[in-house]
């Protein structure tokens, strides 16, 4: 027998009618945004994780895999699964793997760091921070292709109602990146901050301002010297958003859908989009900072994992969806700050993934119990066993890997 204070009353229940009880909320809470009291899962022990993740890999035929668990705050297990490369070098807790566009939740905690300090404001648009217009920027004379061709909005006002929050929330009107739009220019595709559609390139646009943006309101500023700051406080000694590592062999090369191996791409800018490479050891460490608010006020903490803009399409992917109708809109369903926003069964969640054709990330964090999973896999096809895995490990959060990847989990 348990005790129970759920909608104001105690009384003692059966565990099978709590578990009805708590279905019944969450049901409430996915039709009314109401907020439900969540309850943990018991965390399997490590041999049932490395037993689970054995036979998972061995169905996907998934070659590496990288495993870490977050309770209460705090980096708990963290394993490494498989092979780094085709030689058979064994994937270790501290081998070199591509972040992929966890690197976008990295630079949003940065992102609220600069909130704190008063240089810069969600809401103000970029246009105030910057010396002169955005479209009268050239390229970078070091690296032309670190940032989008801001010239081609010249013709189009709507970028001056561009803010921090629409760039973090994918709320900008870009494509994804500029280079993949038909006539490879940067378009504004809707109303900035009416919708979600994924869009690096706005990230990138917030890097420009912060690196670019006026030095009197303390801006000007590297951004790869931010997150190494950060790093550097959290004990992330392997991780960064350029590549630096030198003659180091413990990186991870990849496997795409068909398992042909595929070398680590070693960049040379930071893009805030996704550059970062990192550890599972190292990741974990930062997942547990974000999920206790470490480096953060109150404020910015919740703010980066309150719901911002509802998503309304069937998938993140491919772009610019249609909205389905409201009847078959996932209610609980946010843009975060450089996450995607939840409730499920045990309250209100976050998460972010990762992906190229050979890279397979994610994280998934419960607010109420601090707890998260972060897998980093140099397989593509880990992808579509992270909804079994997470759920294994967390019990059911809810967590929206329909909406994420529909049919496409796994697939390069």
């Amino acid at each position: 027998m348990e005790r129970s204070t759920a909608s104001g009353f105690e009384r003692t229940v059966t565990l099978r009618t709590r578990k009805k009880v708590l279905r019944l909320l969450a049901v409430l809470s996915a039709a009314f945004c109401l907020p439900v009291a969540g309850v943990a899962q018991t965390r399997p022990n490590g041999a049932a994780i490395d037993a689970e993740v054995s036979k998972i890999m061995t169905r996907i035929h998934a070659k590496g895999m990288a495993v870490a668990v977050v309770d209460r705050g705090k980096a708990g297990y963290v394993h490494a699964y498989g092979i780094r490369n085709a030689k058979g070098d064994p994937l270790t807790t501290d081998t070199i793997m591509y972040g992929a566009s966890l690197t976008k939740t990295v630079f949003a905690y940065t992102v609220m760091q600069l909130v704190d300090q008063g240089k810069l404001n969600l809401d103000t648009p970029l246009k105030d921070d910057l010396d002169k217009p955005l479209p009268s920027y050239g390229p970078d004379p070091v690296f032309p292709d670190k940032y989008g061709p801001y010239g081609d909005l010249a013709g189009d006002p709507r970028w001056e109602e561009i803010t921090p929050r629409m760039c973090l929330t994918h709320s900008t009107g870009f494509s994804n990146f500029w280079f993949i739009e038909p006539d490879q220019k940067l378009h504004i595709h809707f109303e900035p901050g009416t919708r979600f559609s994924y869009s690096g390139e706005g990230f990138i646009l917030l890097q420009f301002v912060i690196e670019h943006g006026r030095k009197a309101q303390g801006l000007g500023l590297d951004v790869g010297d931010l997150t190494k700051a950060n790093f550097d406080r959290l004990g992330m000694t392997r991780t960064s958003l350029v590549w630096h590592n030198g003659l180091d062999t413990n990186v991870a090369d990849g496997w795409n859908d068909r398992g042909q191996p595929q070398a680590h791409e070693k960049r040379s800018k930071v893009r805030v989009a996704g550059s970062m490479n990192t550890t599972i050891s190292d990741l974990s460490k930062f997942a547990a900072a974000l999920v206790r608010g470490d480096g953060l006020s109150a404020a910015s903490r919740a703010e980066m994992t309150k719901p911002h803009l509802h998503i309304a399409t069937a998938h993140q992917f491919p772009l610019f969806l249609p909205d389905l109708p409201l009847s078959e809109q996932r209610k609980d369903l946010y843009s975060g700050l450089g996450v995607t926003v939840f409730d499920g069964p045990q309250g209100h969640g976050f998460y972010k993934g990762g992906h190229d054709g050979q890279t397979a990330n994610t994280m998934v964090c419960i607010e109420a119990s601090r707890r998260c999973v972060v897998i980093l896999s140099n397989d593509v096809r880990s992808e579509a066993a992270f909804a079994d895995l997470v759920g294994f490990i967390l019990g059911d959060t809810g967590v929206p890997y329909d909406w994420e990847y529909g049919d496409h989990a796994g697939k390069s």
